[in-house]
Formats: C-alpha cells, structure tokens, sequence
C-alpha cells in the first residue's frame, strides 16, 4: 500500500488553507442542507462569504454542554449528521453523553499520519489497547494503522494479562493506547518472565504523558509520542519525531482540519502564542461540525516543524478550559457528578479530586452530606464507576469542609513532571 497521506507536505501553509478556503463555502451549503441542526446553528449567517480566518471568526463557538444539549433535544445527534451517512456506518456514544459517527473512507479520522509521523512503517505490527466499546477511539487508531498497511491486534482495555500473553505472542513492533497501560503492560510482564521487547514504537492518547514516563520508555528502547485527538475530529495534531526518535517541539495540525485557539468563553481567536480554548472546523460530510470548542487548551507554534512538515503546530495538551476533564482516556463532567448527586439524597455536595497514583491517574470523590444523613460510601463509590465509566475512591468530609469556590471537578495532577 503506497503512503500517500504520509509524504511530507512541503506546500506553502498560504497555499494549503487557501484551498480548505475555498472549499468552505460550498462545503458549508451542501452541510446546511443535509444537517437540519447545523442548518439551525448557522442561521443568519452569510455562509458564502466564510472564506478565510477572520470570517471564519465571525460564526459562533459551538460548545460541547451545548451540542449535548441539542443531542438531548433531537436524539442521538442533534441534527448535525448528515442522515445518508448512517447507512452501512458506525455510530458511538461517548461520556457526556456525546453520539459520533464515524465517517467513510479507509483512515476517516485521520490516524495514519500520527503513526507515520511516530516512525511506524507499512508491514508494522500493532497492539490496540485503546476501547472499542461504545466510544471510537479504538478504532480511531485501527483505522489509521491498517490505512497504513499495519497488522492490528484489537486489544481493547482491562483484561493485562491476557493482554500480555498476547503481546509476547504475537510480537507487535508496536503500542498503541494510553499512555500509563503501557507502563502496566511492562511491569506485568517482568513479574511474569514474558518477554515485550518486540515493542520498539509508542503511539498514546487519552492522558498526559509525563516527561518522567517518556524518559522511562526511552530507557527500555521505546519510542513513545503523543497525538491530540477527540471522538468528533479523530487526530486533531500528532508529534513527530527527530532521528533519534525522540519527539520535536510541539505537534503539527492534521490537514483538511482548520483549527483555532480562542479565549476561553468567547468566540474571538487569541495571538499566536497565547493560551486559549481549541477550536476546531472539519470538511466531514458525514458530520459537519463548524467551530466546535473542545474545551482543552493550547497554543499556537511559531515557525514550521524541524522534521520539514509545514503546517501549523500547537503545544499539545495543556489543560481544560472548563472542568470537563479526562481520566485514564475517559472524560468527566461536572454534569455526571450532578447525576450522582441527584441519586443520592444523603449528599449535599460533592467534589472530584484528580490526582496520579505513580504514572497512572487517581480520582477520589469528596461528598457532604446533608446534617443529620449518612452517606453510604460504597453505594456512592458504586454509582461513581456507573455514570463516569472510571473507578475511585469515595471520602466522606466534615460539613462545609468542601472549598466553595464552584469547582466541581479538580485536577491536582502536576503535568511538569
């Protein structure tokens, strides 16, 4: 299978969104006519003139509790799917929840480049370890590495040993998923006596790979890089790799995506450099989503990438702009913990706590209850892993104890380490 979409891209960057600008317009007239709730979002604007950056800016942010919000209303996706594109199609549904459907061709999410970029190669073997249970990133990955010309072991989640018995036999060159399984998958292995010294290459996602656990692969001969991606976009950017296979400053944006960083809050796009929310425009006729704020925050790199692609590059991951957060690949919102809360009227008030246990992520669940109730912490922690999908640990706090400053969701993990 020939690369195509991996050959460095030496166009001009003018060049290259001049084009994705021009197809803008007509693209967003064919989408208006097919997605009745993009039609809605959209309404009043002059879409024939969205021809270049600060006409793009004049649309409005569509905000992830808000297309939730129009999900609930016009059940399972709001009306921003193109209704034609259900046939013979995958759908998901990710927390929140958010429903996705995967769009055709053979890499629809846009992977493959993000595996080329981290030095896999046609004929490479790969272990999924990401999910493939109602949420997409399993085959997020799969898609893309098979695009590519790789084998692919769809592992899934949970279930290490197995996992490991299968990595020492089927020999995978590399490892795709989270970037803490790996790290378990590692240790299991040791304590076991398997050998998962075929694994030479690390593609993760879903958490932050700390600086720590980079250098702690790259001393067992693995080469680990990241790519930002979400279930609506796919692969929104991917680090490459210098020729020691080491990652370069930043990650480079995925062509036919257009993407911006904005103040958090507002629709109005930040200077180069700045902090801001994520926002991002795709030309996916299957599910035509304009200006869609992710709720991470990023910044925009100057200057083009050492490894010679040119299109624009931003920091990567650098928080939430709200506190809808991830844990181990899964995102949290305020909204789930609303919901347990709801269930369980001896609570009051409720706090999630992030914080990592060593490499991995940890949360614990600080709950008031009313005066006079008693919580029932293992029901608590029981609905917990029901509505977030991810387990932890339940804390009973003394009454007003809980800081009131309207957090409810708190990410106390250091990210400089």
């Amino acid at each position: 299978m020939s690369p195509h979409f991996d050959a460095l891209e030496i166009r001009d960057p003018a060049e290259r969104e001049h084009d994705l600008f021009l197809r803008l317009p007509r693209f967003l007239s064919d989408a208006i006519g097919k997605a009745e709730g993009l039609a809605d979002w959209l309404s009043g604007h002059d879409l024939s003139k969205i021809v270049d950056r600060q006409a793009l800016a004049s649309l409005p942010v569509l905000r992830k509790p808000e297309l939730l919000e129009r999900q609930k209303q016009n059940p399972p996706f709001g009306g921003f799917v193109d209704p034609d594109a259900l046939e013979g199609a995958r759908v998901f549904m990710s927390p929140g929840p958010i429903w996705e459907i995967q769009g055709a061709g053979a890499d629809p999410w846009q992977a493959a480049r993000a595996f080329f970029a981290a030095g896999v190669r046609p004929g490479a073997r790969v272990h999924n370890a990401f999910a493939y249970h109602m949420t997409p990133g399993g085959f997020v990955l799969d898609t893309g590495a098979r695009a590519l010309g790789c084998a692919v072991f769809p592992a899934g989640t949970g279930n290490t040993d197995m996992q490991v018995e299968a990595a020492e036999a089927f020999r995978p060159d590399v490892y795709a998923g989270t970037p803490d399984f790996l790290q378990i998958m590692l240790e299991r292995a040791d304590r076991d006596g398997r050998d998962l010294s075929s694994i030479r290459i690390g593609l993760v996602s879903g958490g932050a790979l700390f600086p720590s656990m980079r250098e702690a692969y790259r001393a067992r001969g693995i080469s680990v890089l990241q790519c930002y991606a979400t279930a609506e976009f796919g692969v929104i950017a991917y680090e490459t790799s210098g020729q020691d296979g080491g990652p370069l400053p930043g990650m480079v944006v995925n062509e036919n995506l257009i993407v911006e960083i904005v103040r958090p809050g507002t629709d109005d796009p930040v200077a180069e450099g700045e902090v801001g929310e994520v926002v991002v425009t795709s030309l996916n006729p299957a599910y035509p989503l304009v200006r869609l704020g992710t709720g991470d925050l990023s910044a925009i790199m100057p200057g083009e990438s050492p490894c010679g692609r040119t299109n624009m590059r931003i920091r990567g991951w650098m928080g939430r702009a709200d506190q809808r957060t991830k844990v181990k690949g899964m995102f949290i919102d305020p909204k789930q913990i609303a919901e347990l809360i709801r269930r369980h009227g001896a609570v009051e008030r409720a706090r999630l706590v992030v914080t990592r246990d060593g490499a991995s992520d940890a949360m614990a669940l600080h709950v008031e209850a009313h005066a006079g109730a008693e919580p029932d912490a293992a029901a608590i922690e029981a609905t917990l892993r029901e509505v977030t999908k991810v387990g932890g640990q339940v804390h009973l706090a003394e009454p007003g104890s809980l800081p009131r400053d309207g957090k409810v969701i708190a990410d106390e993990r250091d990210y400089s380490d």
